[in-house]
């Protein structure tokens, strides 16, 4: 009797945004409302084609953390989850019957009420599926927390989502460049995996520094997943200091990259196929490249010892202690360093 299996094929959507970032937490509703409005138009474009049922959404594209303290942060910007724009953003989930990879924001959780975290939602139909709160902060510049160095935290650090459309996990822009984050999403059952991004020049989308494009493909490849990846495509003169590249890519299982933005300033929406059928045979009947499969995972050390942040207390953030964690973490991992080489 030939086994039959129900076909799962559908079109992704990378948009990238161009805003002002918001200054307070009311000016967040004019981000959220040019969101909506970028949800409409991937559904409408893919319409006659393979319909739209994923759009995701880069880092900061409801609000950036353009303040340099917690405390303005927690004054002026952060917000519980689920809040308004959740709220809207579930709403046209059941509109549309898809499934949306917020932008983050900055939010406050009353369980941990003097840190904020940098936070995206997966919502659907049926609300809110996920909230990830972003392992790696970009130290030492971001001040936000990692729910790793809190006390008690007791949810998962890499939730994945077991949805109509696949397992969709996120992780957000720097955790990238951890390939761990990527595998442990992975071993958590994701089939799809979704960067929400801010990646700015001069790292981003173009040679000679591609790292964009070269981490979103081996992620891809290195975790037989897809992978979309949303960048932040804020001009200049919406995100100083920085540029922001855009370059939003779709890669597939391989690897193989399926639809990118051109590079440069500025909303974008590319689309893509996504065969989660063609995947799941890919990860059963393969016996080469099954990198999962082939993890040998007592060969690396490096992981049973406890490395980052090497004081036990990394609460009361800022610039000046994420340097002093920096340095104190180099020195453990660095021979060369704890010997006192004389290398900066």
């Amino acid at each position: 009797m030939t086994e039959t299996r129900t076909v799962i094929r559908y079109a992704a959507a990378a948009c990238q945004t161009d805003q002002p970032n918001p200054i307070d937490r009311a000016q967040m509703r004019a981000n959220t409302d040019r969101v909506l409005a970028l949800i409409d138009a991937a559904v409408a474009g893919s319409a006659p084609f393979l319909p739209v049922r994923l759009v995701v959404f880069p880092e900061f594209a409801h609000a950036a953390p353009i303040f340099p303290t917690v405390e303005e942060l927690l004054a002026k910007l952060a917000v519980p989850i689920p809040n308004e724009h959740t709220d809207r953003l579930t709403a046209k989930a059941r509109e549309h019957g898809i499934y949306i990879q917020s932008g983050s924001m900055i939010e406050v959780d009353p369980r941990w009420p003097d840190v904020v975290f940098n936070t995206t939602c997966l919502i659907g139909p049926e609300g809110i599926l996920y909230k990830y709160r972003k392992v790696n902060p970009w130290i030492p510049y971001e001040v936000h927390s990692s729910p790793h160095e809190i006390e008690g935290y007791v949810d998962p650090l890499f939730p994945v989502a077991d949805t109509a459309i696949g397992r969709i996990g996120c992780a957000i822009c720097y955790d990238w460049l951890f390939p761990e984050a990527m595998r442990q999403l992975a071993a958590n059952g994701a089939e799809v995996l979704l960067r929400v991004s801010a990646y700015m020049d001069p790292w981003g989308a173009t040679e000679p520094m591609n790292w964009w494009t070269i981490v979103n493909r081996c992620r891809a490849l290195e975790n037989t997943a897809y992978v979309v990846a949303a960048n932040q495509g804020a001009s200049l003169r919406h995100y100083p200091p920085y540029s922001w590249p855009g370059g939003s890519q779709i890669v597939d299982y391989d690897g193989r990259m399926l639809a990118e933005a051109s590079p440069g300033p500025g909303e974008r929406i590319v689309v893509a196929p996504i065969d989660i059928t063609a995947l799941r045979h890919e990860r059963e009947s393969r016996r080469g490249h099954s990198m999962l499969a082939h993890l040998r995972t007592e060969a690396y050390p490096v992981y049973a010892k406890h490395q980052y942040p090497p004081a036990a207390e990394a609460q009361g953030l800022s610039y000046e202690r994420n340097n002093e964690l920096i340095d104190e973490a180099k020195r453990r991992a660095d021979p060369a360093l704890r010997r006192g080489s004389g290398r900066p």
